[in-house]
């Protein structure tokens, strides 16, 4: 792998689904994260990774706290395309089953 980076491979605009006349549908608000960019990072990439695009605010001047102390001490604002808000409350709220590596297929 040529291109190994903590980047973003495509922007959100690609990603971001369209209604039915191409325009892009309204972002809804989410959750807000408090805590440090780790509890961050997973939550966004949580959602990426189930095909769920994500966009972020930081309220209340965080963008300047990110800016002077590297993380947002304010916490941040996640929002989702208005028509995949439920299926994201559903991953965020699911529980971690774990498989019994024995039981597998049974």
């Amino acid at each position: 792998m040529s291109d190994w980076s903590f980047k973003r491979k495509r922007p959100v605009t690609e990603s971001w689904p369209s209604d039915e006349r191409g325009e892009p549908i309204p972002p809804v608000f989410l959750q807000h994260v408090s805590g440090g960019p780790l509890d961050t990072e997973l939550t966004i990439n949580l959602l990426e990774a189930y095909g769920i695009p994500v966009v972020t605010q930081y309220p209340n001047n965080g963008e300047f706290g990110k800016v002077i102390l590297g993380m947002s001490g304010t916490g941040i604002d996640i929002f989702v395309p208005e028509t995949m808000k439920d299926d994201a409350l559903n991953i965020l709220s699911a529980d971690i089953v774990e498989e019994d590596e024995n039981d597998s297929g049974k």
